[in-house]
């Protein structure tokens, strides 16, 4: 009972540690009410589940009773415990604390032998538990649970297992230690069967073991959080009896008894309250813990759960520490009482604010009752918190929005004002009464309050859709009408935003039959086949007429006496100056009449004459009468015409080529008329003819009818339209186009007013009517109509010949080509093509002789010797020859056969077909002729190619077949191209399979390249394959030089990362090919290296500036660390280094032999001297320094040994063993600190005892053995010690020795020891090559023997072939030369020298002044001919002489005539030029005015865009924004300079226009001039053709005489040449057989010669065989040897190997002056990006410049702002002034 008090004080001492700092009180955080016994005052609340004597009294016994003499007892609870009345009552009631005398004396005791018993405490409220502590009387429990419940006994929760075995009585439920204060356990300490009275049982909520963090964190608070508490008491503590007696004795002392039960807490009040109330209907006694908080913090309920009415303007929360979290007073603005706490609102602004005001007054609503009810809006000059602060709205009904609501407070950003009207979409106004512009009729009824304006906005004059607000109307532009303003006014069309609305119609005032147009597209009405919008255009095969379509031809006439007609042919170079086929020829007082009867429309029209005056002045005068069917009615359109008006004269000015009658003539429709033109007078009667001619003569090319402008409606309609087309009409001259026949360019202006015309005259379009034949396409031109003719077709429908053609059809007409010679004229009939022959001439074009004539216009008989009936006209060869003949005269036989047909016709003479071996139409015909020997009469055939044998019946060599089967040929052998076609044997002759190729190639068709070649073998261009031995792969050579490659290409197998088509070197970013095993990645480090490339020798990447090393991962060269850090140079003594690179990492310098030191600046160990002079030490040193060294590394061992031993101790070796008995000690410890010691234990404990105490022994003995061995070892360590010294010297001299030998094998490897071998190694290939060539030239074919033995055989086959052959030619060749000697001896030169001389044949020269054949002049010059002399050359020079005088005259004229001609053609190149100016002026001011339309038409469609856009209801005020800024970067694309300027431009321009008719006059006369210089110039031209070509044919002649008389001369030449020949040719034949005896005795002699070389060559490739195996031997000592001179250092090799190393040095100081170059060339390099970055810099620059301007520009553009007005009226003003200059007169 002692124990109790002091476990008391300590739980209270913990809580009050766990708990907060009460001295603040709740004010300044949390507060929690006084702990206390919850069972004080809660005796109803107290329950136990068994309780003895309940029912009736119960005996029970007490075990620990064994001294006295009573052991057993009664109980009897039905009535509570009383100290003196009632002490055996024992209710659950005795276990709360009274601190009474008798508190030892009552208990509660539950039945006897139940072990399921619980106690619980019901609580009234939420309560804090802090701990719990049990006294017991009798054993404790042997198993128990305490449980609780916060939610009043609906769940409960295990607080603590407590057992005396937990793993039996509890399973699986964790025996601890605690690691979480709610973590579940089961504890032993309080459940064992002693004391067997007064033991106690303590349960603590929070452990004091375990640290507290936060103890306001939820979950503390819910654990200590209690509604009820509950002991469950599971198994009793027993002595083992009840388990062999189940009397009922036995168990009375088996039992629960109790003392007391202190369960410590306080009320729970979240941290809100420091004491407690009495709940309602509870006793309030002393000591109790009450129920309910008295609250504070704004908080209310019974554990202050809640927050206080109207504070719930935060989430309610405990408080915590030194925060209150109090609940906070709601804000309504003094319009509500109440509120609530809302989640989602809190959550909206940020746990700032949760309260939500309720039942807001004075017409406020809202979460803080901040806003006002609908229809009511915030006054603004009003506190928020006065009752009034919510007005009404004043919005009329039918125009607002949601039945007047308006806009309850001000929100400048979402656009609301207080009070302000939110008014339909069609209404506008404050209260929104009234409708918005373009919309009228405001309606309740109407949800968007008003009707849009049903305006067009097209239409409207303000281009908006506005109309009255009341009626709704439109106000429509000046050419719209329409309610709507939506049409257009009538003959308008394309209602659109121009300033008028609607466009004129326009239409054509002939092309449409009215001026109305629709007024969707503004088509016009068109009369018949026209077509487009103003019915502008023609139909397909439809056209206008020019003014002169109505044209009459006067060779079509009816002529008066003496009139003929002249046809003209055309001249395709140039055009035609007539129409039709040519003109009538009308002398003086002769007539034309033409009838007409295809008048289109009635009307007046010109009469239009064109000629060609013949004759030098104006003709006089011509009557020209128009006679009418009859009478003239007066209601007919000529009504007003009278007889006199049908009677005119006019005459025709010389110069002109047509003329106008000055007065018109009227003409009606559908009625015919006659036109009578009299030719009266040429001359009057003071004009006399010219000489010569007998009477005056016109050439009259046709009549037109010109319709007259002035008397169509279109042109004297009286409207301002019919004015303005009159004047352009006139002012453009468009009546003169249609005068000439050669016609300029018709301007746009005139061809309009013409087509109108056309249109009206022939009611339409006319139809182009092409002739299917003579034209390319039923089309034709849209103006004139005139077809597409084909060649030689004429006329406008493409419907005749031209003059000088004929043969009318789909191919066009065909020339007459008549001759010259031989035709009357050079016009043919048109049907059949027939030229009128002159007399002697036959043929089509009269061109030729008779049948069996030649020699035109000189025909002669032809002579074919019996064998042809006709012959050429112009060779006389003869055609057609017969009797299988052939050749000029039908005087030999044709290919194929033989004979000799000039001899006679016999059969003996005949030609019959050749033998060879069948003849020319048998199939079997392979000669290409043959001929009869005169001596043996056999028939010797010349074969075709391919053929042999005397009946060419064999293949020649290199051909193969069967010619002796019917259909056989031979074929060359397809071996392409590479077999010796002489060779016999080269292919089968029969199947034609190649057997000998040549050129390295193979194959049946020798077609491809042998193994170990490449090319293409039907080129002959098979070459070796030259494979890289070191880049090939080694599977593809059978030696260096023999490796295989692909025969096409010759492309090698090349190893891995090898490329090239010899793989002879690496791939890109790859190195090292002379590895052999492929080439090695560079591997250049890419942060570091230039590119990825290295040098495909060394490996050596290029580096940045900064890094070095061969993959750049180093510092730059003479550098050393780490280029990532720092990079220091390296500081060696240049006199004590081996190179000037120092260690990459360490910066050590690479010392000389004897050198030593980081700089390398001082002598090494072993070395004396001053440095850098420094020489070896005595030998002693060497001794002395290797026992000195020995002791340095003794001393070094022995030091290590210390700090191992210091680190470690002496027992690191044993720290397991010595583990171990620390393990062994500490169990024995164990043993015998138990305090239960058994005799197990003792036994096991001396058993431990006895082996620490052998394993002590062991070990002792073991550390003894091993000091020994330690001392042995190190006597052991310091012999090897010196042992390793020297081994380290020595090791030191061999790595020296093999870094200089390796050092010195890359020396070697880098200059050109590869190139060394190569060479030894190519020497030795070119040797096996030569001995290979050796034994191919004996062994192999073909080869230079086998060769040489194929010439020798062909020579003998030749001379055995060709003697036979050569023998005959020659006796043919010498009866030839006999027969031609006889002919020469009876040629008489006699009568050829006096017919070509002109002097006597048998003169000599010397005497003949005219000489002769072979007579010469003192010059040495051939001379025949001379004065006086009449022979056929002095005849033919004196022509000569005349026809150049003449052609020099003729030269003369035409000169003249030239000039006469460019100057025509000037003169009418200047009036074309001033002509177009004008057109050119023009056509100018018209495209100015239509770019100017345009540019209005596409500002107003912006403008219209932009005001569309902007009245549109989704536009965003950053999208009209944007446009604005758009807009107001547009500027005017010409400054009010350039504008004006523009216009004066204009002006002058149009000023120009005025002097264009003066031009036109003025080259009137010019061209008039030139016109008739040029007829002259014409006939002078023609004339002075004839005389030419006169001259040319006495030219033709004479050259033609003087050919014949060399031609005579040639052949007497020809034959004594011949004859000279043929005796050289005689003496040749001789020597020739002489010779070639001569060299069939040589050729002999050369094949001993070869036979004896042969024999010499086997003897040199036996010699190359041993030269080569020496050569093989002294490879193989020579590579032994080398292995040998890496391991000798001395001798004769050291010498040697010096020199090398000079060399080496050599080559390496060139390397460093290349090095130097290199970094010159660095250092340029650098200055040049240097330079270019300074360039980029100053761009930079520039740029920056640039953007400055370019900003300055844009302020620039924003003050354009407000010019919109100003372009208008610039542009208003432009197009006045345009309409103005273009009808200025």
């Amino acid at each position: 009972m002692h124990v109790t008090p002091v476990i008391f004080i300590c739980a209270l001492a913990y809580a009050t540690a766990q708990g907060p700092d009460h001295a603040h009180g709740c004010t300044h955080g949390s507060c929690y009410p006084a702990t206390g016994d919850l069972l004080v005052g809660r005796e109803k609340s107290l329950k136990a589940s068994s309780t003895c004597g309940s029912r009736k009294k119960e005996p029970y016994c007490i075990v620990s009773h064994l001294q006295d003499e009573k052991k057993c007892f009664q109980c009897d609870s039905r009535r509570p415990y009383d100290p003196v009345y009632n002490t055996i009552s024992h209710r659950i009631e005795n276990v709360i604390t009274t601190f009474k005398p008798h508190r030892k004396k009552s208990w509660w005791q539950s039945e006897n032998g139940k072990p399921d018993v619980f106690i619980q405490l019901d609580l009234e409220a939420e309560f804090h538990f802090t701990h719990l502590i049990m006294t017991f009387k009798t054993f404790r429990p042997a198993a128990m649970v305490i449980e609780r419940s916060a939610d009043f006994g609906r769940n409960w929760q295990v607080y603590r297992y407590f057992a005396y075995d937990c793993a039996s009585v509890f399973p699986g439920i964790s025996k601890g230690p605690l690691r979480k204060v709610d973590d579940v356990t089961c504890e032993s300490r309080y459940s064992d069967i002693e004391p067997s009275t007064e033991g106690e049982a303590i349960y603590r909520v929070l452990d004091p073991a375990i640290h507290i963090e936060d103890p306001y964190s939820p979950n503390i608070q819910n654990q200590l959080k209690i509604t009820n508490l509950r002991v469950n008491f599971t198994k009793l503590h027993t002595l083992g009896d009840n388990l062999l007696d189940s009397r009922v004795e036995i168990k009375e002392k088996y039992y629960y008894a109790m003392y007391e039960l202190i369960v410590r807490g306080n009320c729970f009040c979240y941290g809100h309250a420091s004491e407690c109330a009495p709940i309602d209907g509870i006793k309030d006694e002393e000591g109790m813990v009450h129920g309910r908080c008295v609250c504070k913090h704004n908080t209310k309920g019974l554990n202050c759960e809640l927050c206080d009415d109207f504070h719930n303007d935060v989430p309610w929360r405990p408080a915590e520490g030194r925060n209150t979290n109090a609940c906070k007073k709601c804000n309504c603005n003094g319009h509500s009482n109440q509120c609530h706490f809302d989640m989602a609102v809190y959550l909206s602004t940020g746990n700032a604010n949760g309260g939500v005001c309720d039942d807001c007054l004075h017409n406020t609503m809202g979460r803080t009752c901040e806003m006002c009810k609908p229809f009511y809006y915030l006054n603004p000059s009003r506190d928020i918190r006065d009752p009034g602060v919510c007005s009404a709205c004043d919005c009329d009904p039918d125009g607002s929005l949601n039945g007047g609501i308006c806009d309850g407070h001000d929100e400048p950003s979402l656009g609301m004002v207080a009070g302000q009207c939110r008014c339909k979409d069609h209404v506008e106004g404050p209260r929104c009464d009234k409708c918005k512009s373009g919309f009228f009729g405001l309606s309740a009824d109407h949800p968007l309050g008003c009707q849009a304006c049903q305006c067009d906005p097209r239409g409207t004059v303000s281009e908006r859709p506005q109309c009255d607000p009341v009626s709704g109307d439109c106000f429509c532009k000046r050419q719209v009408t329409g309610r709507s303003c939506g049409q257009c006014l009538p003959e308008h069309w394309a209602l659109s935003h121009d300033l008028n609305g609607c466009r004129d119609c326009d239409c054509d005032v002939g092309g449409a039959t009215d001026n109305h147009c629709s007024m969707d597209n503004g088509q016009c009405r068109c009369r018949s086949h026209m077509m487009g919008r103003q019915c502008t255009q023609v139909e397909s095969g439809y056209f206008f007429m020019a003014l002169d379509h109505y044209t009459y031809e006067a060779e079509l006439a009816m002529l008066g006496q003496g009139c003929s007609v002249e046809r003209r042919e055309h001249q395709p170079e140039r055009p035609a100056t007539w129409t039709g086929t040519g003109f009538a020829k009308v002398p003086e007082g002769s007539s034309l009449e033409l009838s007409i009867n295809n008048i289109p429309y009635s009307m007046e029209y010109d009469l239009l004459i064109r000629y060609e005056s013949q004759m030098p002045q104006d003709w006089e005068e011509v009557r020209v009468t128009i006679v009418r069917p009859g009478p003239i009615p007066t209601s007919s359109p000529c009504g007003n015409t009278i007889p006199a008006d049908d009677m005119l004269t006019v005459s025709l000015p010389a110069g002109s080529r047509f003329v106008v009658l000055p007065q018109s003539i009227c003409l009606e429709r559908e009625i015919s008329y006659k036109l009578h033109f009299e030719f009266s007078r040429y001359l009057n009667g003071n004009n006399v003819l010219i000489p010569g001619t007998t009477a005056a003569n016109i050439l009259v090319d046709s009549i037109s009818l010109l319709p007259r402008y002035s008397s169509l409606e279109m042109f004297i309609g009286g409207g301002p339209a019919s004015i303005a087309r009159k004047q352009s009409y006139e002012r453009y001259r468009c009546h003169d186009g249609a005068k000439s026949v050669a016609r300029p360019q018709i301007s746009d202006v005139c061809a309009k007013h013409i087509t109108s015309m056309s249109a009206i005259i022939n009611h339409g379009a006319l139809a182009c009517q092409c002739d299917p034949q003579g034209s390319v396409s039923s089309v034709c031109e849209m103006r004139g109509g005139q077809c597409r003719c084909r060649s030689n077709v004429i006329g406008r429908r493409c419907d005749r010949c031209a003059p000088g053609t004929y043969g009318f059809g789909p191919a066009g007409c065909r020339a007459c080509e008549c001759s010259l010679e031989g035709a009357a004229t050079r016009f043919c009939d048109q049907l059949t093509g027939q030229c009128p022959c002159s007399q002697g001439a036959f043929g089509q074009r009269c061109d030729g002789c008779q049948a069996g004539h030649w020699g035109f216009p000189n025909c002669k008989q032809c002579l074919c010797n019996g064998h042809a009936e006709e012959c050429h006209q112009r060779t006389g060869a003869c055609l057609n020859c017969r009797e299988n003949t052939g050749g000029d005269k039908c005087d030999r036989c044709a290919n194929g056969y033989y004979g000799n047909p000039v001899l006679g016709t016999g059969n003996g003479n005949r030609c019959q077909p050749c033998p060879c071996p069948d003849g020319p139409n048998s199939g079997r015909h392979f000669a290409t002729s043959c001929h009869q020997d005169n001596r043996n009469r056999q028939v010797v055939c010349n074969c075709n190619q391919g053929y042999t044998g005397s009946r060419c019946e064999e293949c020649a060599p290199g051909y193969y077949g069967n010619p002796s089967q019917p259909g056989g040929r031979c074929q060359p052998c397809r071996c392409s191209n590479n077999i010796d076609m002489s060779d016999v044997d080269a292919c089968d002759r029969r199947t034609g399979e190649c057997k000998k190729c040549l050129y390295n190639t193979e194959g049946p068709d020798c077609g491809v390249c042998n193994s170990g070649y490449y090319g293409d073998a039907s080129r002959r261009n098979c070459r070796k394959c030259t494979c890289n031995f070191l880049g090939t792969a080694q599977t593809q050579c059978t030696a260096r030089d023999e490796c295989v490659c692909q025969r096409a290409t010759g492309q090698c197998l090349c190893l891995p990362n090898t490329i090239g088509l010899t793989c002879d070197h690496c791939e890109p970013n790859y190195w090292n090919l002379a590895s052999g095993r492929g080439c090695e990645a560079c591997g250049c480090e890419p942060n570091n290296a230039v590119n990825p490339a290295c040098n495909e020798f060394t490996g050596q990447c290029q580096c940045r500036d900064g890094f070095g090393g061969k993959i750049c991962t180093d510092c730059q060269e003479n550098y050393w660390g780490d280029p990532r850090i720092q990079c220091r140079a390296c500081d060696c003594d240049s006199r004590g280094i081996e190179t000037s690179q120092c260690g990459q990492k360490t910066g050590h310098c690479v010392c000389q032999q004897g050198v030593s030191g980081v700089r390398c600046d001082q002598c090494a160990r072993g070395f004396s001297g001053q440095f850098p002079n420094c020489q070896p030490c005595h030998q002693c040193f060497g001794d002395w320094d290797r026992v000195v060294q020995n002791l340095a590394v003794r001393t070094k061992t022995l030091s290590e040994r210390a700090v191992e031993i210091q680190n470690t101790g002496l027992t690191g070796a044993y720290e397991k063993a010595f583990r171990d008995l620390e393990e062994k000690l500490a169990r024995a410890q164990g043993i015998v600190n138990a305090r239960n010691t058994t005799t197990e234990a003792v036994s096991s404990l001396m058993e431990l005892i006895e082996d620490l105490r052998s394993q002590i022994g062991e070990t002792t003995d073991v550390l003894n053995h091993l000091e020994g061995d330690l001392t042995s070892v190190g006597n052991s360590n310091v012999e090897a010690s010196n042992e390793l010294s020297a081994l380290e010297r020595e090791a030191k001299e061999l790595n020296l020795t093999s870094d200089q030998l390796h050092r010195q094998l890359d020396i070697l490897k880098n200059s050109n020891f590869l190139g060394a071998y190569e060479s030894i190694r190519s020497s030795y290939n070119k040797s096996r090559d030569a001995e290979r060539r050796a034994n191919q030239s004996t062994t192999t074919t073909p080869s230079t023997v086998s060769q040489s033995a194929d010439t020798r055989r062909k020579t003998e086959r030749l001379v055995s072939a060709k003697k036979d052959d050569f023998n005959r030619k020659n006796a043919a060749n010498k009866r030839a030369l006999g027969d031609l000697n006889a002919k020469a001896q009876t040629l008489d030169m006699k009568k050829i020298n006096e017919k070509v001389c002109g002097g006597p044949g048998d003169s000599p020269c010397v005497e003949s002044h005219c000489g002769g054949a072979g007579c010469r002049d003192d010059e040495g010059n051939r001379h025949c001919g001379g004065l006086n002399c009449n022979g056929a050359v002095a005849m033919a020079e004196n022509a000569l002489e005349k026809s150049k005088h003449a052609e020099k005259e003729l030269n003369i004229a035409m000169r003249e005539v030239e000039e006469l001609f460019h100057k025509v053609a000037d003169a009418k190149t200047k009036a074309e030029e001033a002509k177009g100016k004008a057109q050119a002026a023009l056509d100018k001011a018209t495209n100015t005015k239509n770019k100017v339309e345009r540019s209005n038409n596409d500002l107003r469609d912006l403008i219209k865009q932009i005001r569309d856009f902007l009245m549109q209801e989704g536009a965003d005020p950053d999208s009209i924004e944007t446009v604005a800024n758009r807009v107001l970067e547009l500027s005017i694309p010409a400054s009010p300079q350039q504008i004006r300027h523009l216009a004066e431009e204009i002006k002058d321009r149009v000023r120009s226009l005025s002097n264009v008719d003066t031009i036109l006059k003025q080259t009137q006369d010019d061209v008039r001039k030139a016109e008739q210089l040029l007829q002259e110039a014409k006939k002078a031209r023609n004339r002075a053709d004839g005389v030419k070509s006169t001259a040319e044919t006495v030219k033709r002649a004479l050259e033609d005489a003087k050919t014949a008389q060399a031609a005579a001369e040639k052949a007497i030449q020809r034959a004594k040449v011949d004859i000279g020949e043929t005796e050289v040719r005689l003496a040749q034949i001789e020597s020739e057989s002489s010779s070639s005896e001569h060299d069939l005795n040589n050729a002999m002699d050369r094949l001993g010669n070869l036979g004896r070389g042969i024999d010499s060559l086997k003897l040199k490739r036996a010699k190359n065989s041993m030269a080569a195996a020496r050569a093989e031997e002294t490879a193989t000592m020579a590579r032994d040897k080398a292995n040998d001179a890496k391991q000798i250092l001395d001798g004769e090799l050291t010498d040697k190997y010096h020199t090398v190393q000079d060399l080496v040095d050599r080559k390496a100081k060139t390397v460093q002056e290349a090095k130097k170059t290199a970094e010159r060339l660095r250092d340029e390099a650098k200055e040049l990006l240097k330079d270019a970055q300074d360039k980029l810099q100053r761009l930079a620059e520039l740029e920056k410049d640039y953007e400055e301007n370019q900003k300055k520009l844009e302020g620039k553009a924003r003050q354009l702002d407000g010019l919109e007005d100003k372009m208008k009226a610039i542009l208003n003003d432009i197009n006045k002034q345009i309409q103005i200059y273009n009808t200025c007169q």
